[in-house]
């Protein structure tokens, strides 16, 4: 950690390298995942980007790829022959919490797989994970290694405007995506934690340009300075508007749901700003949509009377804050994706058997097929997950 401060994202491997070696895990490479979640790609070092020669995998279909997928240590059937002797081979996910970012190849002397090499492995890589953290934010060669098309600006914009699309912690989990990646335009979300209060936010704005982003970017840096001043969800969205307001002349509007959760009891508060209404899944049997009166788009100028409302979560309840990209993506046919497809595609993939970020992964893949790898609209998905006093299960 120290001989890190002053090095490069290009000069992490070999920083890595070398103190692997003294703690006698070799031959060590990182692999940084994409900004879809599609391919792992070798940070080398050697450039400024996807062009500088390293090993790539895909996430579906390979070794490296099922590591990430189920965040376990996994180890190659094959021994790797190193000179007159062999070594084992291992892939171990790279995560900082829940939020993926990659995996970590090294090799290993012992011929047994034992926990203490098991053990030093995850350390290994914790420690990565928090070295490619502490570089990533300003580093263009992290951008374009992650990067596997070209990027629109509205695009640019918004994902520097989000948080991590993972988090876990005080018994909550939260993850996210946002499709089209790479081009798109009005949709942003949002998550912050003070104290014991989750605050959860989906935007969708007008239009699917530059413009939409740039309305999307003044509802969330409004939304979040006024959240930071103590403003109550319902006065946080009417600053929203007046900030909206002030930018557009009621010309552009931003739908939303504004959502905080008490980690603690498990007390959902919400407020629906012309937006989709929440959906609450229980037991991964029982769903509901969350109802609440709307106060029309924020921008809108309509005037109307903000509702707040509330939901007492028990342990286990997972809530989806959604746009209308997901649902309304049709096929060839000019079918829908539909609500109870989106809500059973959740229900079915993570009912113990993926993690909620790799089920959300999985999601907006179907979705992505479902229309032929090119969506009309946006779609963002944010989905959390209250475990009321089970801090323990946060983390494969």
């Amino acid at each position: 950690m120290q001989a890190s401060h002053a090095a490069t994202l290009e000069e992490l491997p070999r920083l890595i390298a070398d103190h692997a070696a003294a703690a006698d895990m070799h031959d060590t490479a990182l692999f940084l995942v994409d900004l879809r979640e599609t391919v792992l790609r070798q940070l080398t070092g050697r450039g400024p980007g996807a062009g500088e020669g390293g090993q790539e995998f895909t996430v579906s279909g390979s070794l490296p790829g099922q590591a990430y997928q189920r965040v376990e240590v996994v180890p190659e059937p094959a021994w790797v022959r190193v000179g007159s002797g062999a070594r084992r081979r291992w892939w171990v996910a790279v995560t900082d919490g829940v939020e993926r970012l990659g995996v970590l190849r090294a090799d290993t002397d012992t011929d047994t797989d034992t926990e203490p090499v098991r053990r030093a492995l995850k350390d290994l890589a914790s420690m990565t994970a928090l070295l490619v953290l502490s570089k990533r934010a300003f580093s263009d060669s992290y951008a374009r290694l992650v990067c596997t098309e070209p990027m629109n600006v509205a695009a640019a914009m918004q994902w520097n405007l989000t948080p991590p699309p993972a988090y876990a912690g005080d018994d909550a989990t939260v993850g996210a995506v946002m499709e089209p990646a790479y081009q798109v335009g009005g949709d942003a979300f949002d998550y912050a934690v003070a104290g014991r209060t989750l605050h959860l936010g989906v935007f969708d704005a007008m239009g699917h340009d530059t413009t939409a982003g740039i309305t999307a970017n003044v509802a969330v840096a409004a939304c979040r300075n006024a959240r930071r001043q103590g403003a109550t969800l319902a006065e946080t969205s009417q600053e929203v508007e007046r900030a909206l307001i002030e930018q557009f002349d009621a010309r552009r509007y931003v739908t939303a749901i504004l959502a905080d959760l008490d980690m603690e009891s498990g007390r959902l508060t919400w407020i629906n700003r012309g937006h989709h209404l929440p959906i609450l899944i229980r037991d991964s049997r029982w769903t509901t949509d969350l109802s609440c009166p709307p106060a029309g788009p924020m921008g809108s100028d309509l005037g109307l009377p903000v509702v707040m409302a509330t939901e007492q979560l028990e342990p286990g309840d997972r809530l989806l804050l959604y746009t209308d990209g997901v649902v309304e993506a049709r096929d060839a046919r000019g079918a829908e994706f539909g609500r109870d497809r989106f809500v059973e595609f959740i229900r079915r993939h993570h009912s113990g058997r993926h993690t909620l970020h790799e089920t959300l992964r999985r999601l907006m893949n179907a979705v992505m097929e479902h229309h032929d790898g090119k969506l009309d609209d946006d779609a963002t998905v944010l989905l959390s997950e209250w475990r009321g006093g089970h801090q323990q299960e946060l983390t494969p």
